[in-house]
């Protein structure tokens, strides 16, 4: 068996410290079901010495050049990127991803972002003219970052590197569930020598490391990824202090085949969109609209392709399923699939059953349910795991009334054999991401939700200005 890493020190103010207390969490591999690794459960003691420890740099750091503020970011890309390897196994240990794709989408997506975020920061332009008035752009101040299990470095690094590129300081609070590559993301930056203070990393459960984070009287800001519910306990904490809240939370979007999309191919580029990270993607296009006509081929198509994803130990070549991330997901996701069941769906292939095969692990078999009604409950509320709802739909008017009937608009899809004709139905849909066919992944575009998916951008510029107040000089 592997060596459980120990972890009994969280990163304040430049040092690595103990924290108050003595209650650890366990880190558990999602294929062994093993605990691969321990993190201190901090209290609220903890949250108080990081916090005040960011406040303490913010005036030093915030007034330093973007210049060098870019440099230090270059410099983390360079150390995190040292250690790519450990970062693809790491996350693939903790919440399943096949090896192959967390190569690419846990470890080399986050560390082009932190570079990436060097050089959108060298371009911004943080002062403007308007008439007789200098418009200047500069930092929130402290910033909270707690972030989830399901890409547990981008999502990190998508809050992080812009809010240092904007010169705030920063409290970081990653899930318990996939917290490790927190803990190589500050050595890291110990290692580049960032001033003490700037960045501070504690762990701990939401219900008490991450109210006192949100609740702390000397946080300026709050940028969460999660889900709804946690976001509306974020909002309820900060309102009393007006405090600035960034949500990016749930989704359940829809991917809109239209009559004219080549059906085989739309298909199939739906069910990879669905079952990403095994389901586990706040953009994930779980609800597939097909015209009622096509309903049977699509059927068909889906459950030739689903078929093909297989489940299996994400460190084999073949796998292209791995398991949830943890006991409590998998039972939640078996309790969505008998409940598509029990409302009358129809079941094209998988099922709630653990896969053949695979005693351990927190598997469950790709899934695919027709024939579903988006007032079923499998359309509604977000499952968070391989399983896709196929829904047919009479016209075109009645397909974007659907994909909008939703508390929902995180990210769509829109096939046709006519890009203008998709991009003509994507302006009529509310999310915030639509991709257009086969559109490719720009790390730049602005992402984010409508609805009760969220506020506020991540990634390129729109990411920076999260971080930024707008004050005018009146000359």
């Amino acid at each position: 068996m592997a060596e459980v890493q120990k972890r009994d020190k969280v990163y304040i103010d430049g040092a690595w410290v103990a924290p108050s207390g003595t209650d650890t969490i366990d880190v558990v591999n999602a294929t062994t079901e093993q605990v691969m690794g321990t993190i201190p459960q901090c209290a609220p003691d903890d949250a108080d010495k990081a916090v005040k420890a960011a406040r303490a740099a913010f005036d030093g750091w915030s007034q330093t050049s973007v210049e060098d503020r870019a440099k230090f970011l270059q410099r983390i890309h360079e150390g995190l990127q040292a250690r790519s390897d450990e970062i693809a196994t790491t996350v693939s240990q903790e919440n399943g991803m096949p090896l192959g794709i967390s190569k690419i989408a846990q470890a080399m997506l986050p560390i082009m972002n932190m570079a990436g975020f060097s050089q959108v920061a060298a371009d911004y332009d943080f002062t403007e003219t308007i008439g007789t008035s200098d418009v200047v752009k500069e930092p929130v101040g402290v910033v909270v970052c707690i972030t989830p299990w399901n890409y547990p470095l981008h999502q990190v690094v998508l809050k992080v590197a812009p809010a240092l590129a904007a010169g705030c300081t920063v409290v970081l609070k990653p899930s318990e569930l996939a917290p490790l590559t927190a803990f190589i993301l500050a050595e890291v930056i110990d290692d580049v020598g960032l001033p003490a203070g700037v960045f501070n990393l504690i762990t701990g459960t939401g219900a008490e490391v991450g109210e006192a984070l949100v609740a702390h009287p000397e946080v300026d800001m709050i940028s969460f990824t999660g889900s709804t519910r946690a976001g509306r306990r974020i909002s309820e904490v900060a309102a009393p202090m007006v405090k600035r809240v960034a949500l990016e939370l749930g989704g359940k979007s829809p991917n809109v085949i239209l009559a004219d999309a080549d059906l085989e191919a739309a298909v199939t580029a739906g069910i990879g969109g669905a079952y990403l990270n095994s389901g586990q993607t706040c953009t994930a296009l779980t609800r597939m609209l097909v015209p009622k006509d096509k309903l049977e081929e699509a059927e068909r198509i889906a459950k030739q392709v689903a078929e093909t994803y297989t489940p299996g130990d994400p460190f084999d070549a073949n796998t292209r399923l791995g398991p949830l991330v943890s006991a409590q997901q998998q039972e939640r996701v078996r309790g969505f699939i008998q409940k598509g069941l029990d409302e009358g769906a129809k079941l094209v292939t998988g099922g709630a059953e653990q896969p053949d095969g695979l005693e351990k692990g927190y598997f469950i078999k790709p899934t695919v349910f027709s024939n579903v009604s988006n007032d079923m409950t499998i359309a509604r509320e977000e499952i968070f795991g391989p399983v896709l709802s196929i829904i047919p739909y009479e016209d075109e008017e009645d397909a974007v009334r659907i994909a909008n009937d939703t508390i929902y608009g995180l990210a769509a899809a829109v096939f046709s054999g006519d890009t203008e004709h998709a991009k003509k139905v994507a302006k009529r849909i509310r999310a915030g991401q639509v991709q257009i066919n086969t559109g490719g992944f720009n790390p730049n575009a602005p992402f984010g939700g409508y609805k009760q998916s969220g506020k506020g951008r991540e990634a390129g510029k729109y990411g920076l200005e999260e971080f930024l107040e707008i004050k005018a000089l009146l000359n």
